[in-house]
């Protein structure tokens, strides 16, 4: 298996259902982003109603029949619904034990006790690289926010000298590797081969993580000197908890999805035969539903139990983590459904021909369109996943390591400059007490630098493999 084993989420119709032409088409896909990114600016409509009305009038302006525009946007979501909603899920419930049986603050306890004067920026994004793994990008936020501020507070540290490391950790992660949901659409929609991404993804993420945190800390300590807010310290779970894991155990099982992807994608280059038991053994144990449901379960005893969890308990847990990604999924369902709407009116096509005649590279191409989105909707998935959409055709030549390449670079992009239109520039803002003018030098800058870096590396991989 090289890849999801679900159908491909960009497989393309066998005639767009409009005639529409190049100059048409490029005005309906202009007009069909503004309608979501006004609907989501002015008129605070959830990014879910605005992309669903998006996606209808993209099918309008193209000249699409209503019904047809309709049958593309609800295939669009079904499929990416099905192909990475259980794996959202079963990310949801890992992040939650780990924060609820007090795992994370045992990470971060244990590396802050081993840390200390110039090495503090360096361990927290080890900190947040480490528990970005399993989290959504908001849920880090809220889970290292209380860290930073009580490091920054207890070292007489500079908050951004602390703060921007973890941030850079968080996003990096949401951005190019999987299990997140933008990595895992892209993956799904341009037919990757997740370990190969995900073995290159962390090649790219650590230069990346290291100039966008600590290096780009000092400077951002220099433009923006504010001291941690202390109303913004709020309660750890572990406070409330009588015990907790121990180190090892938590990070072993934060990584154990990791282990298990990776070890399929080494099996796959190693062994390379499809037919061998060893091969098929690894294809299982090393998809994303079995490696995150193992880890799932595996949790429920390494962190759960280890907190004193009660079954009771570890249920509530377990529900609790559900019912806030319901958002998530229909955000990304609805991202997908704009992103297949995107392909069925011939939008895939047109940017196949014209970037035969831009002579642009195609990971450039797909770093750029990725970046026009995310600049336009503010949300990082939603770039990821119409990026993927309209940069799907791009992939059809391209080699195994290639198409890796090109979902890292449409990852790169969706994070480039964070701004108003940006639920996680408020985020930031509002947790570290700035105003709008001190998130942009910080926070928007180091988003920017982590899209700008991850793309160069991308491009120089290319040249190499």
């Amino acid at each position: 298996m090289t890849h999801l084993s679900v159908e491909m989420l960009a497989a393309a119709p066998a005639e767009p259902i409009t005639s529409a032409g190049h100059a048409q088409l490029g005005i309906a896909v202009l007009a069909g982003i503004a309608v979501i990114v006004l609907l989501i600016t002015k008129f605070k409509l959830h990014a879910f109603l605005a992309l669903t009305v998006g996606s209808l009038a993209l099918g309008a302006f193209a000249g699409a029949p209503l019904d047809k525009a309709i049958a593309s946007f609800t295939r669009g979501l079904g499929d990416t619904v099905a192909g990475v909603g259980v794996l959202i899920a079963l990310g949801a419930i890992l992040g939650k034990l780990l924060a609820d049986s007090g795992g994370a603050d045992q990470i971060v306890d244990t590396i802050l006790a081993k840390a200390g004067g110039r090495a503090m920026p360096w361990a927290m994004v080890l900190i947040a690289s480490v528990v970005g793994l399993p989290l959504f990008f908001e849920v880090g936020i809220v889970l290292l926010i209380p860290v930073v501020l009580m490091v920054a507070k207890r070292g007489n540290y500079s908050l951004m000298r602390i703060g921007i490391p973890a941030l850079a950790g968080l996003s990096v992660m949401h951005g190019l590797i999987p299990p997140h949901p933008g990595p895992l659409v892209a993956i799904d929609a341009v037919k990757a081969n997740l370990g190969v991404t995900l073995a290159l993804g962390v090649l790219v993420a650590i230069p990346t993580v290291v100039i966008a945190g600590p290096v780009f800390s000092k400077v951002a300590a220099r433009w923006v000197d504010v001291p941690a807010p202390e109303k913004m310290i709020p309660q750890r779970a572990s406070e409330e908890l009588e015990k907790r894991p121990g180190f090892g155990v938590t990070v072993a099982t934060v990584l154990l999805p990791v282990v298990l992807m990776l070890a399929k994608a080494l099996v796959d280059i190693v062994v390379d035969d499809p037919g061998t038991t060893v091969q098929r053994v690894f294809d299982v144990i090393g998809s994303p539903l079995i490696a995150l449901l193992a880890a799932v379960i595996v949790a429920m005893f390494t962190l759960g139990r280890a907190a004193g969890f009660t079954k009771d308990r570890l249920s509530t847990t377990v529900e609790k983590s559900l019912a806030p990604i319901a958002g998530v999924l229909m955000i990304v369902g609805a991202g997908g459904g704009f992103k297949q709407t995107l392909i069925d009116v011939g939008v895939g096509q047109m940017i196949l021909d014209f970037s035969k005649d831009w002579s642009i590279p195609a990971l450039l191409l797909a770093w750029l369109i990725a970046v026009a989105i995310r600049l336009a909707t503010g949300s990082a998935t939603v770039a990821t996943i119409s990026a993927a959409g309209l940069a799907a055709p791009l992939a059809a030549d391209m080699s195994t390591a290639h198409t890796a390449l090109l979902v890292l670079a449409i990852g790169a992009g969706s994070l480039f400059f964070s701004h108003v239109n940006d639920a996680g520039f408020w985020l930031v803002k509002e947790y570290f007490g700035l105003d709008v003018g001190q998130t942009v030098k910080t926070w928007s800058v180091m988003e920017t630098i982590i899209s700008v870096v991850a793309g160069g590396l991308v491009l120089i991989l290319s040249l190499i493999i």
